[in-house]
């Protein structure tokens, strides 16, 4: 192994002690023991418009593995706007990505956050846990996300659960499965929502 290698494994040690020891402390916050892993984020970022010059917003950073995944699939540095609400995550955050916008705030009130943005973003990634909130919130915060987007562009979405946290059904929306990913701890489900024409 070299010593890049190594290097890489001891920070991946040191994110998930670090990510877990704020779950302990903040189980609503976080919805899993360990930081989503590489083959999720790449996954959920291969939603993203190769090269927009849109910007993306990101929810729930937490250690930077999806903030890493889309400026890999080709996201601007300064077009990823990405909001945490753990305040413990930002620093290294903010460290390790100095050309991202990190914000600590409440992903649930990002339509005021970034207002600025307004039918202009290119795609939404949450990794907010849903399922640790009442469904009239879920369905609030959709709404607030579809303010933001463009029309037609979707909402990626992690769950750890074989349904959609936010059902069909329930308002001008569409929900569709994107992928399990069996490489997560727990297994990730990923789901896609977008606002439906008249909404």
């Amino acid at each position: 192994m070299n010593n890049s290698s190594r290097g890489a494994g001891t920070r991946r040690i040191e994110d998930n002690i670090r990510f877990f020891r704020t779950w302990i402390d903040n189980k609503r916050a976080l919805g899993a023991l360990l930081p989503t892993s590489s083959v999720t984020a790449k996954r959920m970022a291969s939603v993203v418009e190769a090269e927009t010059n849109e910007p993306v917003v990101e929810l729930g950073p937490g250690t930077g593995v999806i903030t890493k995944a889309l400026l890999e699939k080709g996201v601007r540095p300064e077009n990823l706007h990405s909001i945490e609400v753990v305040e413990d995550f930002i620093p290294q955050l903010s460290r390790d990505f100095p050309e991202v916008e990190i914000i600590h705030g409440d992903a649930f009130h990002v339509a005021d956050i970034l207002s600025r943005f307004t039918g202009q973003v290119n795609t939404v990634i949450s990794g907010i846990p849903l399922l640790n909130f009442p469904l009239e919130t879920r369905l609030t915060y959709l709404d607030n996300l579809f303010k933001l987007l463009k029309p037609g562009r979707p909402v990626v979405q992690i769950s750890h659960g074989p349904l959609s946290p936010i059902p069909a059904g329930k308002g001008p929306y569409s929900v569709e499965p994107l992928d399990w990913v069996f490489r997560n701890i727990p297994p990730a489900r990923l789901w896609l929502y977008r606002g439906t024409a008249g909404g």
